[in-house]
């Protein structure tokens, strides 16, 4: 039996005194070694597996952590993170009080860059390059490595803009697999599938950027990466290497189902194959309700068209997609286009529905203000995933979004308790809003398999009761009411599910205020500056002197961790609440 390799390897140093030739049997090592424990804790699985012997040679030529390694997107980086000190511990990965699920500064002096979101690690290698010749230091390397469809983002274009006539000390690695979450769009990837044919022969728009050349190489021949990064380390200036790699290399399944084996959930690691889950009937994710529901209207309605940011299968909006692809976009690694474009279709008497994440959507925050709200265009944004998002972490929490958009004018925001409402407000935004509308949902499924009704308008600033009490009252926004629903059952406490943070219900607030001692609201955001914050704002300005307590999201970033294991962290739990609630009954 072959001598393991890995269990000798605990940091980069180690894997420097290894001959070249063992490098292989590492590789594979570490391609088990992720599969196995991914198996059965879950994350993300394709990238890493397309990376192992890049991210291998990496730390093989260069002197990692002081030559600067950025990763770009971060859920490539599991076997560096492996080799870097924390292959005892990854099996915590994603889990609470474990280890991230990318780099993260504060983790390891190996992650010199946090990344959880797309195309900053050029401008962010750049940065350090620009500063090492600052300080006079012109042999340390700062190496950027992009992939997933990252480059296609528009901040990776402004990085090699400006890279390219400074004479920093910087490696651009693209590696190159043809697909982020979902294929790779747009014509930088018919030009880069061009050169990986050997047919783009002239006009190398890398090398018009002033930016050395090579490749592309076979991403999965080490000795081939090693003698290239040698040769790279003694190129001045601005350089970029073309790797081309497989997603999920390694394990059959996930190279021939990229998109699912992308983040697959608990699967076979001997064999590969999906866990099957209950074949019980469940409700559905809000993202599928959000898919079923715009291709029902879209159907009806011919202005309505749909735009995704690189995330067709984790917005659903592929189900419109393959149905009626004139009218479904993916844009790409986007987010500014995205909203942008959305403002030109809305010109023009379209019905934009903007679907992107709520972490992501913070990318294109001057668009909204500038091109939306601004011009009054009724674009229709749908947040997916906001709120707490469990295992992703940080990065990823749809927490800020109540906040940096209740401050901008014109700009209607919504919060569905369910999938139901879900469905009313998507069916009322396409019936003649003269605003834009933000529609935020959380990830995850819903609550009730009875959700496919008949349409209802919904009225614009329309609050409801869902209880009556009489001296307490809970004021919800969101799908949080479900916990606050089950936390009051049996008390005497109202409910009211405010539905809209702007414009405020203010008749019904002025109601609540006048019937009710003590308020509390409760949100899956942020507490600064969100729906509490307005319901606070709206007491001071009539000069109301009830007790109003705001629960939500702390002042601080939350880790990762369940969804349940992190509400019970912060007090949104059902017994959380229960105690919150008793103690000023």
């Amino acid at each position: 039996m072959q001598k393991s390799i890995l269990n000798h390897i605990n940091s980069p140093k180690e894997l420097r005194l290894l001959n070249q030739k063992d490098l292989p049997q590492l590789a594979k090592e570490l391609r088990d070694f992720i599969i196995n424990i991914v198996a059965t804790k879950e994350g993300h699985l394709g990238a890493s597996l397309g990376v192992i012997e890049l991210t291998i040679a990496l730390h093989y030529v260069f002197n990692t952590p002081e030559d600067q390694l950025i990763w770009d997107v971060g859920h490539q980086a599991y076997a560096h993170k492996i080799l870097t000190g924390r292959k005892e511990i990854f099996h915590t990965n994603r889990q609470l009080g474990g280890i991230s699920g990318f780099p993260k500064r504060s983790e390891s002096e190996y992650d010199t860059f946090g990344v959880g979101h797309a195309s900053t690690s050029i401008s962010a290698a750049l940065g350090m390059a620009i500063a090492s010749k600052l300080k006079g230091d012109f042999d340390k390397q700062h190496i950027a490595v992009i992939g997933d469809a990252s480059i296609a983002g528009g901040m990776a274009f402004e990085g090699l803009n400006h890279a390219g006539v400074t004479d920093a000390n910087l490696l651009v690695i693209l590696n190159d697999n043809a697909i982020g979450i979902d294929p790779s769009v747009g014509a930088l990837k018919a030009y880069l599938t061009h050169v990986k044919k050997g047919t783009q022969k002239r006009n190398n728009i890398i090398e018009a950027l002033n930016f050395d050349y090579s490749g592309p190489i076979d991403g999965h021949d080490i000795d081939k990466i090693i003698l290239e990064l040698e040769r790279l380390k003694t190129v001045k200036g601005p350089k970029f290497l073309h790797v081309i790699t497989t997603k999920g290399k390694g394990l059959k399944q996930a190279e021939e189902n990229q998109v699912t084996y992308h983040a697959p959930g608990k699967f076979d690691s001997k064999t590969g194959d999906l866990i099957a889950k209950s074949t019980n009937e469940q409700p559905p994710k809000y993202q599928d309700v959000f898919g079923y529901t715009i291709l029902e209207l879209a159907k009806s309605n011919k202005n309505i068209v749909g735009i995704t940011p690189a995330m067709p299968t984790g917005s659903s909006l592929k189900y419109m997609m393959d149905t009626m692809p004139d009218r479904a976009f993916d844009v790409g690694i986007a987010e500014q286009h995205a909203v942008t474009l959305a403002a030109g279709m809305a010109t023009q008497g379209l019905i934009p529905f903007c679907n992107i994440y709520s972490t992501f959507l913070q990318r294109a925050y001057d668009q909204i203000i500038h091109d939306v709200a601004l011009q009054k265009l009724p674009v229709v944004f749908c947040l997916d995933r906001a709120g707490l998002v469990g295992e992703d972490g940080a990065t990823h929490h749809g927490v800020f979004d109540l906040s940096y958009l209740r401050c901008i004018p014109n700009l209607i925001i919504f919060a569905p308790r369910n999938e139901v409402e879900l469905r009313n407000i998507m069916y009322t935004s396409q019936i003649g809003l003269t605003n834009p509308i933000a529609i935020r949902y959380p990830r995850g499924s819903g609550t009730t398999l009875n959700w496919k009704l008949p349409f209802e308008k919904i009225e614009i600033g329309k609050g409801i009761q869902l209880k009556k009490g009489k001296k307490i009252a809970v004021l919800s926004i969101g799908t949080i009411a479900k916990n606050i629903t089950e936390a009051i059952f049996n008390s005497d406490i109202s409910h009211f599910d405010m539905r809209f943070v702007k414009p405020l219900d203010e008749k019904l607030l002025h109601n609540i205020l006048k019937t009710h001692d003590t308020i509390f609201t409760v949100e899956d955001h942020s507490i600064k500056g969100g729906f509490g914050s307005a319901v606070l704002e709206f007491a001071a300005n009539h000069k109301y002197k009830n007790m109003i307590k705001t629960l939500g999201i702390p002042d601080e970033f939350i880790d990762h961790g369940s969804l349940d294991e992190l509400q019970k962290s912060i007090g949104l739990d059902i017994n959380g609440l229960k105690k919150t609630f008793s103690l000023e009954i």
